[in-house]
């Protein structure tokens, strides 16, 4: 199984940390964020593919054509404000078979991954205290997703998505309409790949999203108590 991690985006929220190191490179407890998403990836992952633009000279140098004895590709998304959907389609030529993807500045725990992959086709989530903030996931009947709802005004669960799923190729070809900010959304692709494929609900336990420069002292108290 392959995974897609999302490093493409300028990180803007996080500056000035950003202005010289892209936002995957900015260490957590001494090393980078990525070196704790791709720690936390379960055995079946054999393959990576690294979705990049703003800096990614840095991190494919830093991480070069191996990581942890698994094979490292690149590939740019020409637009970074493109969307989430949009990265992950940048990589269609590369992905041959089921994947997963994960944000490139979420940090995950290790077991809830483990879960999602021994699943077709899963989605991770977590509760949210301020659901109006994230993707709102709508179940059905059975558990599995029915849809996702962008930062709706009146959530109506406080199941949120993290960003990370494991999904068949045939996600790929589920091309929703641009967003109001001409972005191709992966929550509106898995809210179309919903509608014909199960998809199982994982609920996360560690879910460290490092966006701004005071998340980092967040994320590190985390992860020394965990």
């Amino acid at each position: 199984m392959q995974c897609v991690i999302l490093a493409a985006g300028k990180g803007s929220r996080m500056m000035p940390l950003t202005e010289t190191t892209p936002k995957p490179l900015i260490e957590v407890l001494g090393k980078p964020v990525l070196d704790h998403i791709l720690a936390a990836l379960p055995d079946e992952v054999t393959d990576i593919i690294m979705v990049t633009n703003y800096l990614g000279e840095q991190i494919k140098v830093y991480y070069g054509h191996e990581w942890g004895g698994r094979p490292v590709s690149y590939v740019t998304q020409e637009n970074p404000a493109g969307g989430t959907g949009d990265a992950i389609l940048s990589a269609k030529a590369l992905i041959t078979g089921r994947f997963m993807v994960l944000n490139g500045d979420d940090i995950h725990g290790a077991s809830a991954l483990k879960q999602a992959v021994s699943h077709t086709n899963a989605l991770v989530s977590v509760r949210s205290s301020t659901p109006e903030l994230f993707g709102v996931i709508e179940e059905n009947e059975d558990g599995t997703l029915k849809g996702i709802i962008e930062k709706p005004a009146h959530p109506t669960s406080n199941l949120v998505y993290t960003g990370s799923f494991v999904a068949e190729r045939s996600l790929l070809d589920c091309r929703p309409e641009m967003s109001e900010l001409n972005e191709i959304l992966a929550t509106d692709m898995l809210t179309i790949f919903a509608q014909t494929h199960p998809v199982k609900i994982i609920e996360q336990e560690l879910w460290i999203s490092v966006g701004y420069p005071e998340d980092i002292a967040k994320a590190e108290a985390q992860l020394v108590q965990k």
